[in-house]
């Protein structure tokens, strides 16, 4: 079995065309919903991110006996399910709140894992002097300098790691350059995770 979740935080599905919405140009969203199948009734019980993402990973529902915090010893959860029946789990995320304090835990129970840094206020880059960003914009733009837009950007660098994760994993080497490296990230894969046209 192969299969591939993607969580978006604090994405509304009436911004969506899969959901009906005809005035936002989202064509990968709707390249996506026409592989896949979409969800037209589920509701998440706990917001926002964390505590929905344990709901998500465990089928607890979070808000009933705590607030925000990590997957628990006791939780039956969804990567070590999936890992003691055989499935491999690896989790790429630009979340870095799964590796704060109170957030732990979450990543720990795939069989592997990385992080892509930069995203949102995210303590990636020491500065001595504090940025010029005013206060309502800095978590958005505190690592803006540090990243190579578009490519470079946590969002888009996520989707290569997984592109790239899965051709490692699986030996689907589809790069159309004959002396790509397996080793690196190529052009053509970043070019697949910007919804660029691969020719």
């Amino acid at each position: 079995m192969k299969a591939i979740m993607i969580m978006f935080d604090s994405l509304n599905r009436r911004l969506l065309p899969p959901y009906g919405c005809d005035w936002i140009q989202a064509p990968n969203f709707k390249r996506l919903a026409s592989k896949t199948v979409t969800f037209d009734n589920c509701y998440v019980g706990s917001l926002p991110c964390m505590p929905a993402r344990r709901e998500i990973h465990t089928g607890r529902y979070n808000f009933l006996h705590r607030s925000w915090g990590p997957i628990e010893p006791f939780d039956d959860c969804m990567p070590e399910i999936l890992h003691t029946n055989g499935v491999y789990t690896h989790l790429v995320s630009d979340h870095y709140h799964y590796w704060e304090d109170g957030g732990c835990t979450y990543h720990t129970r795939y069989k592997s894992w990385e992080i892509i840094r930069g995203h949102e206020g995210d303590p990636w880059k020491g500065e001595v002097k504090d940025p010029d960003i005013p206060d309502h914009v800095r978590s958005s733009r505190e690592n803006t300098p540090h990243v190579q837009i578009p490519s470079g950007a946590p969002t888009a660098s996520h989707f290569i790691h997984y592109l790239y994760v899965i051709r490692r994993r699986y030996g689907r080497h589809q790069c159309p350059d004959e002396n790509c490296s397996s080793s690196r990230l190529c052009t053509y894969y970043r070019r697949m995770a910007l919804g660029i046209s691969a020719q």
